[in-house]
């Protein structure tokens, strides 16, 4: 979509959320922010409106399944969505204590908790649902329009193409909302909804902040929101960046796990939350 005029963001308290809410901020355009935290939600706010743009905010948690309903049919009868974006997303990894719900399996050091584990599938999969799905049946809702109903982007990541013992619930939950999207994309032709997949590397924000292990290629999410914007405008089906960290998950995806396991398992572990 070209010029989308109202756009639906989630996880837009800071990071990529707040990059992309001040990208698209300008005369003539209505935001709907949602996030977790006020007092960041509303510095976002405040400098998307200093912009020009119309902006409403909504402290929600993504796993509410009501409430993100709610707040999509809200926005989308007061402006008409253009443009929604599931960025909404948490991380953690296997640098915690290890405990589990059922007892300590192998070396603590490399178990992430089962609490964590579900709270990382409940907001990055669970949340991208809550937001994605009620979005499209808005959107097919929508009139027929010469440049289609609609777009949607769903924010995974490279960590999406291999599984890795420092985050494997994150890879899991990256990798299958990168999945889900790619399949949707498909059928949402059809209704003349277009859906793009985003496959960032690493990005300097607050999830990334904690990790004590050096970052190739990274990002500030000013440029990594451009990337993504652009990738939008062309309607590509993944947009996945940079190319040369994109180039080697790809490879390590493609190459047998056998090859590649003894070298995976040497990388650090993230932070466990």
């Amino acid at each position: 979509m070209l010029s989308p005029k109202s756009i639906l963001i989630t996880g837009a308290s800071s990071g990529l959320g707040a990059a992309l809410a001040t990208f698209y901020a300008a005369p003539g355009v209505t935001l709907f922010l949602g996030g977790r935290h006020r007092t960041r939600l509303d510095n976002t706010a405040g400098t998307c409106s200093a912009l020009g743009a119309t902006v409403e905010t909504a402290v929600i948690d993504v796993t509410d399944r009501a409430a993100m309903t709610d707040w999509l049919k809200r926005a989308d009868a007061q402006a008409p969505l253009d443009l929604v974006i599931a960025n909404a997303g948490i991380s953690g990894g296997s640098g915690g204590d290890g405990s589990t719900e059922g007892g300590t399996l192998g070396s603590p050091a490399k178990i992430e908790s089962g609490e964590q584990a579900r709270r990382i599938f409940a907001v990055n999969v669970t949340g991208a649902m809550n937001t994605v799905l009620p979005a499209i049946d808005l959107m097919r809702a929508h009139p027929a329009l010469t440049k289609g109903k609609g777009q949607i982007a769903i924010i995974s990541s490279l960590a999406s193409f291999r599984g890795l013992p420092g985050a494997p619930a994150y890879c899991a939950t990256k990798a299958a909302v990168r999945a889900w999207g790619e399949g949707l994309r498909g059928t949402l032709a059809t209704d003349g909804i277009e859906l793009s997949v985003v496959c960032p590397g690493f990005i300097r924000t607050p999830m990334t902040a904690v990790n004590p292990f050096p970052m190739p290629f990274l990002m500030d999410p000013e440029p990594a929101a451009e990337i993504i914007a652009k990738g939008l405008r062309a309607n590509r089906s993944r947009i996945a960046f940079p190319f040369r960290l994109y180039a080697l998950v790809w490879l390590l995806a493609a190459l047998p796990p056998g090859l590649t396991d003894r070298w995976i398992n040497k990388l650090p572990d993230k932070p466990g939350r």
